[in-house]
């Protein structure tokens, strides 16, 4: 594996939490291929860059600042094609009515990248929360936003085959 090809993998899913965090919606053109699928779980699905932009500016511009934070980092390569999984501890601040102004979770994402002409790209993504705390409350930017609160194991997602990463390091289907 190169080891070029491993950090700038690293570079790109660590570029999301700096275009969230900064409201920067153009850096997505340097995260995602323009035909990203992104599966937050539940309802939270989007296909296509510009559609991911428009709500993910509609859903944290409310926000008085966020901070997401990735870490431990698993990448594979795969000629043009790589996966990586990494841990990531979100948290959300907003004032709201009653009961704190603080959400905050943490999960992984499972991301699938191409390399393009202008470097590696996330192609798809998944991201499952494993815990949360704090006031949900907060996560309720407009009427529109319907969080669902689902905790997901990694352990059962692999086990049920639904881990792409896991699926490429073991050279099995999912």
């Amino acid at each position: 594996m190169n080891g070029q090809d491993i950090a700038a993998v690293v570079n790109v899913v660590n570029l999301y939490p700096i275009a969230v965090d900064s409201l920067q919606w153009s850096l997505f053109d340097q995260t995602f291929t323009d035909d990203v699928h992104v599966d937050f779980g539940g309802q939270a699905v989007w296909d296509g860059l510009e559609p991911l932009k428009q709500v993910f500016d509609i859903i944290h511009r409310p926000f008085k600042a966020t901070q997401h934070a990735t870490r431990g980092h698993h990448v594979t390569i795969d000629g043009d094609r790589a996966t990586c999984l990494s841990y990531v501890h979100g948290r959300f601040i907003r004032e709201v009515p009653e009961g704190g102004n603080m959400f905050e979770s943490t999960g992984w994402y499972d991301d699938a990248l191409v390399r393009t002409a202008d470097g590696w790209r996330i192609s798809n993504r998944s991201c499952r929360t494993v815990w949360w705390g704090g006031n949900p409350l907060v996560l309720q930017t407009s009427p529109d936003v319907n969080v669902e609160h689902v905790l997901d194991a990694l352990s059962v997602e692999v086990e049920a085959g639904r881990i792409g990463h896991f699926n490429a390091m073991l050279g099995t289907a999912g």
